[in-house]
């Protein structure tokens, strides 16, 4: 991980240094930003930053400002930190492009976790084909195989295992589904997922238990 280089935003030193010395045992490269401007300053002269870890709260220019600057020019994976959990904050910054959002205070080991994980959904994003347990998705394509075998999917159907493969692992709520999936201007109900994935389960054949139901939260894509 030595030339994974990560840029961390927050006015607080203190907790700038907290991030980079869990981070740096992680073997990561971490360069860091006390404010808005100074992170944008160094996001653009550092062409290979993969990953920038931003504080909501900060003088000069806030996080939602320097995340709008960064997305006019680069898909970089983005996490946010936020002081409180407010439902219309969480909303305009996934609306603006943020991958994650972290509530402080939190573990660093979580955090650490969080890293990983959209590192990892981040390359499988970025990749044209990505497998999972016998499952094969063509993005480019736009064709699935299951075991060797072309799978007829919907539209929809598509995107969601998509999503659910980019997501292996995370207890997934209808209405984050719903959000990625259908998009924010969708105005459905938690039905239409229920309905997809039924759908979506008899098309996998074998592989259909690799979608998980999550009581009381939704669904799980695992390869078991």
């Amino acid at each position: 991980m030595d030339d994974i280089r990560i840029l961390v935003v927050d006015d607080e030193e203190r907790m700038r240094k907290l991030l980079k010395d869990f981070l740096t045992r992680q073997g990561y490269q971490v360069l860091q930003a006390g404010d808005g401007e100074e992170a944008l300053q160094i996001f653009f002269e550092n062409k290979d930053i993969a990953l920038v870890i931003l504080d909501v709260m900060m003088p000069k220019m806030d996080g939602f400002q320097v995340l709008k600057e960064i997305r006019q020019y680069s898909e970089v994976p983005v996490i946010m930190l936020t002081a409180k959990s407010e439902e219309q904050d969480e909303l305009q910054g996934f609306k603006l492009g943020v991958d994650e959002y972290i509530t402080k205070p939190f573990s660093p080991k979580i955090l650490v976790a969080r890293v990983e994980n959209v590192l990892r959904r981040y390359h499988l994003v970025n990749s044209d084909v990505i497998t999972a347990g016998g499952i094969e998705i063509d993005r480019k394509a736009h064709v699935v195989k299951v075991d060797g075998e072309p799978v007829d999917l919907s539209f929809k159907e598509f995107e969601l295992l998509n999503y659910f493969v980019e997501n292996q692992g995370i207890a997934l709520s209808r209405e984050k589904i719903l959000n990625n999936v259908w998009n924010y201007d969708y105005f459905g109900d938690a039905r239409t997922i229920d309905t997809h994935v039924k759908k979506l389960r008899s098309k996998l054949g074998a592989r259909e238990d690799y979608i998980r139901t999550v009581w009381g939260i939704g669904y799980k894509f695992e390869v078991t």
